[in-house]
């Protein structure tokens, strides 16, 4: 069998910049701009029919240009087999999965997301060449389906189309392959635990530290042909290992130095190649040249954990899903009976049922009672009722944020549930994905929760003053998922330590809290943080749960909540909520908020930026569609009539077309510096001022009338008593009237 092995010839191709032995500049005859892309199929095809070396070999390896490969790919050790290719994932290409599969291929059934490593069989290779190629051509002239819902190309244009040919293909020619999502990865990205990635693809912008490097920056370079010229020398390994103390995500930078520290050492040796003189002595050529650095770049091989294979994990998954049973969740979210909660009440449950979330949600509602009869917001979600503390009733301190851990106390002694974790929110979240304790391991004794690294206090006094376990604070807040016997142990201890502090004015200054406006605002977090010490609660802290929009997301994170607890931007277009706390979103027929740009209008060339953009749109997106959807349930009035978007400067409601993008010319206003196109007033008020103006006239009307008639009578009246000669016995009776 080693003898065998030994035989079998492997060819390597990767994507060149033509046609191999003759390009075409990337452009088809019937096609109006340059596609580059299309070489790597034509290239493939090109290299079967005229290569001698397509005839003497039996399997056959495919990689991208912009790849590092560190260690030997033999594809029937990664598990390849006839008919069976092995590639590497590509998620994002959702037209697998939509009309676009039904359109392009007779089995969409078969059509699988991959690419960038592709590993097969030369005969499953020869079968598939020509269908790449002509797929590739029907996708791309496919214009009508560019868009991103249908590609997931958050470009539009159709640049994935090769992509999409490869998958089409593949489906027609009957092939499945084995999908491997670990044997490649982009630099950037945290690998699993226990993987050891044979290929690095360095397609997107990756940072380590200050330090970045983006392929696309370079794209005219002369970088290969110009003497001594490297591209910017990234943090040594030992600054790295200063960087991050989580030993995974370590892991991943240096990972990320290993490609562009390789990439330079390719240059130097094509720059030896081409008799360029040796460069001058330098630091970093000295590390380049080390016995420590061809020990950090010697060949790599697969790990049992590198060779799984999705479906593997999936089975093993679903096993163990089998053998389990999953824990009951319960998810708590408070707020207070005001217009501000009651939208983001309407979008955080909108938000709840989208995401898959197991188990129910409860708003845990703090209301006067005086507040709680005048409140139209009862059936916003399902709903335990709390006694207000925003007004202390001890101390009198207005401390609306004292709700939270009271209300939670509130329901605990006050509802039965069977559930085994909570999950506590805030009202002003946004929820992507669910929240278990079997996916972030959330155990009893462990809760988890995200960083708010801004609580300085657990490093200085104050936890030394309001904690007996200082050691055991843990800068943490947002989302948390706790065991229900931990809850019940802390929830009175929350509520305790939050009016211990907000009773501690002598330390709320900036410099021992944390917060800028020094107001002791914070108090009800650090009232958290301490209540768990004081049980010794060490929080498994998960910086890929939530995120702020507005904030640069980690490169492959799937964050599970949104906190708009932050003014965030898009362009020109911005959204704070703190600018909405007076607007009455929900009662209001048709309101909701300024839309964000669309998509394909944002600057593509900063993906950090795009990344960025493209959540804060979503965001806003879905709150949007939680207000729309809540007033389609309202049956509000008049449903030819606009919708209402509000001015945050203003409680003014703006009419907008109901068909989305068509919008009344006749009136413009400024909202956030986008110009958006409104009318001067809202549908209730032009109702109600036309109402009112309409009666007034009637009650001139028939008020002009009854003068009208008042003065006939008399005159009437007047001439005929004159006739009759009868006037002195008139004047007698209208003295008695």
């Amino acid at each position: 069998m080693a003898e065998f092995l030994w035989v079998m010839a492997v060819a390597v191709i990767w994507e060149l910049g033509g046609f191999v032995g003759g390009g075409v500049e990337g452009k088809r005859p019937e096609q109006e701009a340059p596609y580059p892309a299309i070489n790597k199929p034509a290239g493939v095809v090109h290299w079967l029919e005229h290569s001698e070396e397509a005839k003497n070999v039996d399997w056959v390896v495919i990689l991208d240009a912009d790849m590092i490969i560190r260690g030997p790919i033999i594809p029937w050790e990664i598990g390849a087999e006839k008919g069976r290719p092995v590639a590497a994932f590509y998620g994002y290409l959702v037209g697998c999965d939509n009309i676009l599969a039904d359109l392009h291929t007779k089995h969409p059934e078969l059509c699988d997301k991959v690419g960038g490593l592709l590993a097969m069989h030369i005969d499953d290779l020869r079968k598939l060449a020509p269908l790449w190629l002509s797929k590739t051509e029907e996708v791309r002239e496919d214009r009508a389906h560019w868009p991103t819902n249908y590609t997931g190309d958050v470009y539009g244009k159709g640049w994935i189309s090769e992509m999409y040919g490869y998958s089409f293909g593949a489906a027609e020619a009957g092939l499945r392959h084995k999908i491997n999502d670990n044997l490649m990865i982009y630099p950037g990205y945290v690998p699993r635990e226990g993987v050891e990635p044979i290929l690095l693809h360095y397609g997107l912008l990756f940072r380590v530290g200050n330090w970045s490097f983006s392929k696309l920056e370079h794209h005219e370079d002369d970088i290969v042909y110009k003497c001594g010229k490297l591209f910017p020398e990234p943090p040594y390994p030992r600054e790295v290992k200063l960087m991050e103390p989580d030993p995974n995500k370590r892991r991943s930078l240096l990972i990320s130095i290993e490609c562009i520290n390789t990439i330079n050492e390719g240059l130097l040796a094509q720059h030896a190649a081409n008799g360029c003189p040796a460069p001058k002595w330098s630091k970093y050529l000295s590390f380049l040249k080390s016995n420590r650095f061809a020990e950090l770049t010697k060949p790599k091989h697969p790990t049992p954990a590198s060779l799984e294979l999705m479906e593997d994990r999936k089975q093993r998954h679903v096993a163990d899903e089998t053998e389990k049973p999953r824990p009951k969740i319960h998810t708590l979210f408070s707020t207070e009976c005001t217009p501000y909660f009651d939208w983001q009440t309407v979008g955080l449950v909108h938000s709840f049922h989208l995401s898959g979330q197991p188990g129910n949600i409860t708003r845990l509602l703090s209301c006067t009672d005086e507040d709680l009869k005048k409140y139209e917001g009862r059936d916003l979600a399902p709903t335990h009722y709390v006694p207000s503390m925003s007004r202390h009733p001890l101390t009198g301190d207005w401390y609306p944020a004292i709700n939270k851990p009271a209300a939670v106390l509130h329901w605990l002694n006050h509802v039965e549930t069977d559930a085994e974790f909570i999950v506590i929110l805030d009202a002003d979240m946004v929820m992507r994905g669910p929240i278990t304790p079997w996916e972030f391991k959330a155990e009893r004794g462990h809760p988890v929760s995200t960083p708010y690294e801004y609580l300085i206090g657990c490093d200085n006094e104050l936890a030394k003053l309001h904690t007996r376990h200082p050691e055991a604070c843990d800068k943490v807040g947002g989302v948390i998922i706790m065991h229900i016997d931990d809850l019940r142990k802390f929830a009175l201890l929350w509520l305790h330590k939050t009016e211990e502090v907000r009773a501690d004015k002598d330390h709320y200054a900036t410099n021992i809290t944390g917060d800028i406006y020094e107001s002791g605002w914070i108090s009800e977090m650090y009232g958290y943080s301490f209540g768990a010490a004081e049980l010794k609660l060490r929080h498994l802290v998960d910086d890929e749960i939530m995120i702020y929009p507005g904030y640069v997301p980690q490169p492959g994170v799937k964050y599970r909540v949104f906190h708009y607890g932050l003014e965030f931007r898009v362009g020109n277009w911005s959204f704070d909520k703190a600018r909405w706390r007076d607007t009455d979103m929900v009662n209001r027929c048709w309101a909701k908020f300024p839309d964000p740009p669309e998509p394909l209008t944002l600057n593509k060339t900063d993906n950090d930026v795009l990344q960025r953009d493209l959540l804060s749109i979503e965001c806003i997106r879905t709150i949007n569609e939680a207000l729309q959807l809540h007033h389609e349930r309202r049956k509000c009035q008049d449903l030819n009539s606009p919708p209402a978007t509000l001015n945050s400067e203003t409680t003014t409601e703006i009419s907008y077309s109901r068909k989305f993008g068509k919008v009344d010319p006749s009136f413009t206003l400024k909202i956030n510096n986008t110009e958006t196109n409104t009318s001067r007033e809202s549908s209730e008020t032009t109702e109600k001022d036309g109402g009112f103006s309409s009666l007034r006239f009637w009650i001139v009307v028939l008020w002009a009338a009854s003068g009208l008639g008042f003065v006939a009578v008399i005159f009437f009246l007047f001439s005929g008593h004159r006739w009759k000669g009868t006037r002195g016995r008139h004047h007698r009776n209208k003295r008695k009237t």
